[in-house]
């Protein structure tokens, strides 16, 4: 008896981490009945620890699981894999379905009582439903990408044209700027068609100076009487060309809501940088829908600018979140940067 009171309270102590777990935790014999479950288990199967302990495993899961389950073992035990990973779908015991991750591996206690296996369950519900959200997101996006490169290159075309007629005519220096605005048009299309396309990911980065890269959006865009104040020396690593599209989306949209005459404002932030205007702001009840498809508060708006935002910040793997700015307009932070000195 004085020997087993350590190891009891060792046993004990084990239980009790586990039972503290998130996730649920079983043991299996070799004889495929149930040796410890924790409470986490119990609560997902919508059992007592007791209804489940001794019971055959397999009589708790659908046959598909245990048909996944089998031959992710045989692999293990033919030495193809050291851990077994199964997705399938959880059965309570009220006939109630949902999605979750187990993993589990072959070991022997130390008390020399053999175990077949212990497993780690985890419900992945939440998960699946942002990547079925992403998913319908992404798609609605290169819907719209689609669109909008099919109604935007024919008249395009059409204004090429008849800017080189233009030229056959008179000699302006204005048709450069119409030429210049064209082909920032034609790269647009292009970069939108591939972040709708490409997913998440970014193919390759660079440094980008950001007082040289605002500097360059705002002569790209129309910005009539506003001004542009850069407070920043720093540079990022990043896709220029989707920044470009994260600051001019930026731009205009201050000068939408902000006025003419509005002032945006680059600057520095801890582990990455904001844009701000002096406008009106955004009401707080509003800030996580303005980076929604089609959340617009402009008549003549899309809807799209700040989706296209959001969606370049998590292509870098940022964060982005829109605050009140110093001058009580909006901010929006990009936080998780890469910044270079």
């Amino acid at each position: 008896m004085t020997e087993r009171a350590p190891r009891d309270r060792e046993i004990r102590r084990y239980e009790t981490m586990l039972d503290s777990l998130d996730d649920a935790v079983y043991a299996v014999r070799p004889d495929g009945t149930i040796a410890y479950v924790n409470e986490r288990y119990a609560e997902m199967k919508g059992v007592s620890r007791e209804e489940l302990l001794g019971t055959e495993i397999y009589d708790w899961v659908t046959e598909e699981t245990a048909e996944k389950a089998t031959r992710v073992r045989r692999e293990m035990e033919a030495g193809d894999r050291d851990a077994g990973a199964v997705e399938y779908e959880f059965l309570t015991a009220d006939g109630e379905r949902f999605p979750v991750e187990m993993r589990f591996n072959r070991v022997t206690s130390e008390g020399g009582d053999e175990l077949d296996r212990v497993g780690v369950i985890r419900d992945v519900r939440e998960r699946k439903e942002r990547e079925e959200s992403l998913r319908e997101k992404n798609e609605r996006l290169e819907e719209f990408a689609s669109i909008v490169s099919h109604d935007l290159r024919n008249p395009l075309s059409v204004a090429r044209g008849r800017l080189d007629l233009a030229r056959e005519e008179c000699d302006s220096e204005h048709l450069d700027h119409v030429a210049r605005a064209h082909e920032r048009m034609d790269s647009l299309i292009d970069d939108l068609l591939t972040l709708a396309r490409d997913g998440e990911g970014v193919e390759g980065t660079e440094r980008v100076p950001l007082r040289e890269l605002a500097e360059a959006c705002w002569e790209g865009v129309e910005t009539a009487d506003a001004t542009l104040r850069v407070e920043t020396d720093s540079a990022v690593r990043a896709d220029r060309s989707r920044l470009r599209q994260v600051f001019e989306n930026l731009v205009r949209n201050a000068v939408e809501h902000a006025g003419d005459d509005a002032t945006v404002t680059v600057g520095d932030l801890d582990g990455g940088f904001y844009v701000s205007d002096d406008g009106p702001g955004i009401p707080e009840a509003d800030r996580e829908a303005v980076f929604e498809a089609g959340f617009t508060t402009n008549d003549g708006g899309t809807g799209f600018g700040l989706e296209i935002v959001e969606a370049v910040a998590a292509a870098h793997g940022w964060d982005v979140r829109v605050t009140d700015g110093a001058d009580g307009g909006a901010r929006f932070e990009f936080t998780g940067v890469d910044v270079l000195d």
